[in-house]
Parts: structure tokens; sequence; C-alpha cells
């Protein structure tokens, strides 16, 4: 099937019980993550149930799943998702702590009809953390289960001051996943629209042909960046170089696709 880039299942997790899991995780156990090019800050994850061959806990692999001592030690993990018919052969808690960015990056492994499925399901999920996939905001609240296609170009961005904390479940695919996802598709937000500095920044080049002439005589990607960075901060406007980059490839995708049988 053609499966689209999001959903949100209809589906019911127990959220009190996850969180309950959650705080009894010893702080000792968060590792980072092991793709240390994606992201600054704290990225950090817990496994659950990974590759018994994975290089470490939080890799992927292809082994057989192995379920990891946080999830054999605690059965609320399972219980808080009975609902769900799921074959999980990889489930990590995935913790962005504040000011944290994973940057842009696609991840191939979920590419093609034979691929592993992946689901999010936010437990602490502060209001400024932004969750970009295919250039749109991700509107997940904590307790839901989405669906994502990560094989996109997706990006997050925490600006809050707490931690942002996902479960995040890998399931091959099979019938009951696959009809969720389908059936989730009418419910499901609408991506935000959210007004960021770099939009704004972007309705004034749009509308300020001298700034607009300004930026548009650099030719040098680099020299483009750090100038638009500084235009946009004498402004009062603040964004990240990463995200104005994440906008550069957005653009460039959409002017070449245009040309796309």
């Amino acid at each position: 099937m053609n499966r689209p880039a999001f959903s949100r299942l209809p589906v019911s997790v127990d959220l009190p019980l996850l969180l309950q899991a959650l705080a009894a995780i010893d702080d000792g156990a968060w590792r980072s993550h092991f793709n240390t090019a994606y992201f600054a800050g704290d990225w950090s994850g817990v496994a659950l149930i990974s590759a018994a061959d994975a290089l470490t806990e939080l890799s992927p692999g292809q082994g057989q799943p192995l379920q990891r001592a946080p999830w054999l030690r605690d059965a609320r993990w399972q219980q808080a998702l009975r609902a769900l018919s799921l074959e999980i052969v990889s489930a990590r808690l995935l913790r962005l702590g504040p000011g944290g960015q994973i940057h842009e990056h696609r991840d191939y492994d979920l590419e093609g009809p034979e691929a592993d499925l992946r689901l999010h399901i936010p437990l602490l999920s502060p209001p400024a953390v932004d969750f970009w996939l295919d250039g749109q905001r991700m509107p997940m609240t904590a307790g839901e289960c989405w669906f994502l296609d990560l094989a996109r170009p997706h990006r997050v961005d925490n600006r809050d001051t707490s931690a942002r904390i996902h479960l995040v479940l890998d399931c091959r695919p099979g019938p009951w996943l696959e009809q969720m996802i389908v059936e989730g598709l009418p419910g499901t937000p609408a991506p935000d629209g959210a007004d960021g500095s770099l939009q704004r920044f972007q309705r004034l080049v749009a509308a300020d042909q001298l700034l607009a002439a300004t930026l548009q005589a650099l030719h040098d990607p680099e020299a483009f960046i750090a100038r638009t960075l500084e235009l946009a901060a004498e402004r009062g406007l603040s964004f990240s170089r990463e995200e104005l980059r994440a906008a550069m490839r957005h653009g460039r995708r959409q002017w070449n696709e245009q040309w796309q049988a």
C-alpha cells in the first residue's frame, strides 16, 4: 500500500501507567544516541527491546528482538500497550533535552513496503517542541500513538525548558497495524501552521526588494546563511543555522519535484 506521511492511530494506551514506568527508570540508564552527527544537546535513550546483534542497545540490527532489562523488570510497559496488536522489534525511550536539536535527516532503513513501521507515543511533550516531518509540524500530544514515515526528511527542535520523551516502537507490517493507519487518517489533526521567526523573516524578504536583492547576491551557501542570520537578528528574529539549512533543502526539493513526471 502507499502509506501516508503520518497518521494518528485510533488506539488507546495507558499513559498514567507509562509515566509510572518512566519514573522508575534510573537516571544512569540513559545513553547518548549513536547518531552523533545528527543532533546538538542531549539526545539520549533507554532500550526496552532491541536486536540481539545491535552494536549498542539503541542501535539497529538484524537479529532477533531481545527484551532488555527495563522491559523485563517492569511489567507496566507491556500492560500499558496491551490494546495494541503489534509485533514489536524495537522499543526505545528517546529523550531530547531542553534546547536540544535533532538535525534534519532520513531513516532510510524504514523505506519500502517490507520495512518496519515506526510509531511514536509522546510521554512528556512540552508545548515548545517542534517535530517537523517533510516540512510540516506534527501536532502530537502526550498519550497519543502516531505512525510517522521517517524515511522522509524530519527534524526536532526542543525550545522548551523541560525534556521531551517519546516511546518509539518499530513494528513489523501487519494487517491490524496497516488498518489502524488507514482508520486513523480521518481523525488525524492537520499539521500546525506554526508561524516562527524563520517564517516571519521569509515574509519580510518577500515584501522588501532591497532585502531580497541583498540575499540574492550571495551565491556561496555559507555566506548566505551567515548574512541571513545577521539580517534576521537585526530585526529581532532568531532561528538556528540548522533550521535555515532545512528550509533551504526543502525549497530545493520543491523546485526539483515540480519537474518530475
